[in-house]
């Protein structure tokens, strides 16, 4: 089991930025890899930038340039990661769940929202 814990949503104006961070906890030693994906309303949840164990990053195209994902894996009981976004746009705004993997496994945070005002 892995607990996830997201903070850092809010309202910002376009053009700004923001940084989202998320808290991996519990079985941390088996993550595959972590993500961020994001759902607006009526819309279908999707990824937003992923990295792996071995620090590999993968970005959805509409982020790239823009977004930045990193991570922080030097504790032994918490695994961060971050998602730093510039330059945001009003389509940015959704609600931004934290993704863990571990062996197949997907386990989500709660979601954090974040509001592109124009």
């Amino acid at each position: 089991q892995v607990q996830l814990v997201e903070s850092g949503g809010g309202l910002v104006q376009a053009g700004g930025s923001l940084r989202l961070s998320c808290a991996a906890s519990g079985d941390i030693f088996r993550l595959n890899a972590m993500g961020w994906y994001r759902q607006a309303p009526g819309k279908q949840r999707e990824l937003v930038a992923a990295i792996t164990d071995g620090g590999r990053t993968n970005y959805a195209d509409s982020v790239k340039g823009r977004f930045n994902i990193s991570r922080d894996n030097a504790k032994i009981t918490v695994y961060l990661v971050y998602l730093q976004m510039s330059s945001l746009k009003p389509e940015d705004t959704a609600e931004y769940y934290c993704n863990a993997v571990v062996y197949g496994s997907y386990y989500w945070g709660q979601g954090t929202q974040v509001t592109v005002s124009s």
